[in-house]
């Protein structure tokens, strides 16, 4: 399977590559076609340099955002909040009628109290009814990787020992995130709803920092037991 990473450079991209390239082909995006080609050439010898080695079945390279997007079969939408509308707008025509968005986007921002969440402050909308908004022929679109530590992820010896919630309106499209979501190891899928839920799953992001800032956890997740 090809997974696409728009954003793809940045840390969630980097853990997401290493950890799915064992698998499955890994396309980093950017605006910088280069760029995405230096670092994925650079996951490669890492990955290569480690001792899970020997179970890459897949790879990891990289390509410009547009072309990333005409060949996935999963799209990640690593990006902020803010570039939703643009970024949507110059793939919603490319994007294939089979392929699975995900929005792992989470909006917030910080003031003197705190991390809070964008939609509730300033009465604006989630990220997943966002980006379905701005991708109206796409109906495999899914909202998930909220409160995923970024370093536990990059580092592909740690355990997650977390939850991801997904929230999306078709039940293939779950199935198969929830598959992905199985080869992390240590983390765990857990469906919370319709996409119209989203708000539910990206809410707990700047909740889970405000705690970790308060109580100094480190690179904290979230787990229902």
């Amino acid at each position: 399977m090809k997974v696409g990473i728009i954003g793809g450079t940045g840390g969630m991209g980097e853990g997401f590559a290493l950890r799915w390239c064992t698998n499955h082909e890994i396309i980093l995006g950017s605006r910088d076609k280069q760029k995405a080609q230096t670092i994925s050439e650079n996951h490669m010898k890492n990955i290569k340099n480690s001792k899970y080695a020997d179970k890459v079945k897949g790879i990891i390279r990289g390509n410009d955002n547009l072309s990333v997007a005409k060949e996935s079969d999963v799209l990640i939408l690593s990006i902020p909040y803010e570039n939703i509308q643009s970024t949507c707008g110059e793939l919603a025509n490319i994007i294939d009628d089979n392929c699975i968005v995900v929005s792992p986007i989470v909006p917030m921002s910080r003031n003197q109290d705190g991390f809070y969440y964008i939609p509730f402050q300033e009465g604006k909308k989630s990220a997943g009814t966002l980006v379905a908004e701005n991708l109206p022929k796409c109906n495999k679109i899914v909202s998930a990787f909220h409160t995923i530590s970024e370093i536990k992820l990059k580092n592909i010896e740690a355990t997650l020992d977390a939850d991801t919630f997904i929230c999306t309106d078709n039940k293939e499209s779950l199935a198969k995130i929830s598959d992905l979501v199985s080869e992390i190891n240590g983390l765990r899928s857990i469906y919370l709803g319709p996409l119209s839920l989203s708000y539910q799953a990206e809410v707990m992001t700047p909740m889970i920092l405000n705690a970790s800032k308060q109580n100094k956890i480190k690179h904290p997740g979230i787990k229902l037991v």
